[in-house]
């Protein structure tokens, strides 16, 4: 497996992450009504959000390098 594949994997892998954390915070929010799960959920939201943007940058920039 290439860096590329690899490092495209590994950023899939954590934005999956990064949302499933910030569900199960805003979740818990929603039970116990806790400030800080609804500050984590937005903090994980972010992680998400910027992880997608990185990706979507990292792809463009190695557009013409292969997965091999």
């Amino acid at each position: 497996m290439s860096l590329k594949a690899f490092h495209i994997v590994f950023v899939t892998v954590s934005t999956l992450l990064c949302a499933g954390f910030s569900l199960w915070a805003l979740t818990t929010y929603r039970a116990d009504g806790e400030p800080g799960l609804l500050a984590a959920s937005l903090l994980g939201l972010v992680g998400c959000v910027t992880l997608v943007v990185y990706g979507r940058w990292f792809l463009r920039k190695l557009k013409g390098v292969s997965y091999l």
